[in-house]
């Protein structure tokens, strides 16, 4: 006779080979994260979710919905896998009692990875009887690894998805965990549970936003996500002085969250539009665009750069020719492979792709400096990131 499936007690070796496998990557260095890793029932947070398939005949990649009635072994595995879930697309809600297959769509919210996670919380450098402030909520396993460490009195937890909260709330108060939950836009913070001893954002933002220095105590920490409309990231861990200035550094490593709503780039129509007007007679370009968009960590780290030079831009490809667009000045620029090299038409109030070489020329000048050469200094004149060799980047105004 085959016996029922029962989650709780087939989790529990599960979870402990997880919590095995990031002590040997070395992110449960501190007992107390992987006792919380140990004891968080992650499956219990993810009752449905998407997994990619293979493309469909337009290209678009298929992603198949696992839920426990779907396939149970499946589902179990990955809730314990350590893997980034995706549990919605451009915002709807699905129904994982009759889940459908999507065809492309944008991600819109998941449950991050366990080892990455773990290492934000670490990151902002949380210890006991700290008061802390998650921006994203999500499905709430992060929030209950929280809870789990620090006790639920001292964190709060902001989603600005009223569905995505609510399903996380019945989750977490299921399990015993009773952190403060809210419905809020990540951007204002949550001033009623003001100040923090720490926020920490699960989400990215194109600035930090000020709301958030100001609910900070002083010699308090933020530990965000900078992005922008060219998806350059960079993450940051702020120590915010009593006179409202913050200032810290990037830390290495290529970590990407989903843009924070109010922060996503603008849809900007047909790019075979933007290219109409630009100059016939291209010139040779210095730099190909390979520098910013290849699969490596050094263009990973230049692309934020790159971006922090022409914030509003975007990039797209069709075909062999690289499009930038910038929605906001009306800028534009085509790359064309040609001989070997590139070509580039550009036009507008501003020459976006020489702008971004003339940072690709500074940072090879200074010898290719990593992230953590770099600080972020915000005071009343705006978000500099700063490099004793380099020119200084403004970000935009959050």
């Amino acid at each position: 006779m085959t016996l029922p499936a029962d989650p709780e007690s087939d989790a529990a070796p599960l979870r402990e080979a997880m919590a095995n496998a990031l002590a040997a990557k070395g992110v449960l260095a501190d007992p107390a994260w992987r006792d919380a890793v140990q004891t968080v029932p992650r499956h219990r947070f993810v009752p449905g979710f998407y997994l990619p398939g293979e493309r469909d005949e337009q290209g678009l990649t298929v992603w198949e919905p696992v839920t426990a009635e779907l396939d149970y072994g499946r589902w179990l595995a990955e809730a314990y896998a350590d893997t980034t879930l995706i549990t919605q697309f451009d915002g709807d809600e699905p129904d994982w009692k009759d889940p459908r297959a999507r065809h492309g769509g944008a991600p819109t919210s998941s449950s991050t990875l366990p080892s990455l996670v773990v290492r934000m919380w670490v990151d902002a450098d949380i210890i006991e009887g700290h008061t802390v402030l998650e921006i994203g909520t999500g499905t709430g396993y992060s929030t209950a690894l929280a809870c789990e460490r620090l006790g639920s009195a001292g964190v709060t937890s902001i989603e600005v998805d009223p569905h995505r909260l609510d399903q996380a709330a019945g989750a977490l108060f299921g399990l015993g965990y009773t952190p403060t939950l809210a419905v809020a836009d990540g951007l204002y913070g949550y001033w009623p549970e003001a100040p923090f001893d720490r926020i920490v954002a699960a989400c990215s933002f194109r600035a930090v936003p000020s709301a958030l220095i100001g609910q900070v105590r002083p010699g308090g920490k933020i530990l965000l996500t900078l992005s922008g409309w060219l998806y350059g990231y960079a993450r940051v861990l702020l120590t915010v002085a009593g006179d409202g200035t913050a200032e810290g550094s990037l830390l290495p490593g290529t970590v990407s969250f989903m843009s924070a709503r109010t922060h996503a780039a603008p849809a900007f129509g047909n790019p075979a539009h933007w290219a109409t007007d630009l100059p016939d007679a291209p010139r040779t370009a210095r730099h190909s665009p390979e520098r910013i968009t290849a699969a490596t960590k050094e263009a990973f780290h230049v692309r934020f750069l790159a971006q922090s030079a022409v914030p509003n831009t975007q990039l797209t490809t069709v075909g062999e020719v690289v499009h930038l667009v910038d929605v906001v000045t009306g800028s534009a620029a085509t790359l064309t492979p040609h001989d070997g090299g590139w070509t580039v038409r550009e036009g507008g109030p501003l020459q976006l792709w020489e702008r971004i070489e003339d940072v690709l020329d500074a940072y090879d000048d200074a010898g290719k400096p990593g992230p953590q050469t770099f600080t972020l200094h915000i005071d009343d004149s705006g978000q500099q990131v700063r490099h004793p060799k380099l020119p200084t980047l403004q970000l935009p105004s959050p």
